[in-house]
């Protein structure tokens, strides 16, 4: 198997994961009445998953370069706490498929722009008339599967 199907492959479960996630953090929020409680709780259960796998797999580093490393690379949570608080609180009363729609659409928009411009120090790749064409069909499509209202 090559490793860009193995990357693909998981990259699929990876998005399988994403409506999976906001429903029931979408729920549990509406079940404690809270969906900051709610994100609270997913970034605890996935800490401490994560914490096993680093012991599990690498354990605990010696060293880390804090001072070489540039600062905003620690700013990475930001975006996460920001979608999980956004995807607690929107999906329930938007629809998990509007929401996640949506987000598609987001990423889609980002990861061209980072491509194109190789911010962060990812390879960089031109945007392209196709890309710009996969994009407007993105967003017809986007604008086509969402519900402009969940039903009751």
């Amino acid at each position: 198997m090559s490793s860009s199907f193995t990357y693909a492959l998981i990259m699929l479960f990876a998005g399988l994961g994403i409506p999976i996630m906001a429903a029931l953090n979408g729920s549990l929020g509406g079940k404690l009445q809270s969906p900051v409680l709610a994100a609270t709780i997913l970034f605890a259960v996935g800490l401490a998953i994560s914490l096993c796998v680093l012991l599990l797999t690498e354990g605990l580093p010696q060293d880390i370069p804090l001072k070489s490393t540039p600062w905003y690379l620690f700013c990475g949570g930001i975006f996460v706490i920001f979608y999980v608080l956004a995807i607690t609180w929107v999906a329930p009363r938007f629809g998990v498929a509007n929401a996640v729609s949506f987000v598609l659409l987001g990423q889609l928009v980002a990861m061209t722009v980072i491509d194109h411009y190789g911010f962060i120090g990812v390879p960089q790749y031109s945007i392209t008339g196709q890309r710009i064409l996969g994009l407007l069909f993105m967003a017809v499509g986007v604008l086509m599967v969402v519900n402009r209202a969940p039903s009751t």
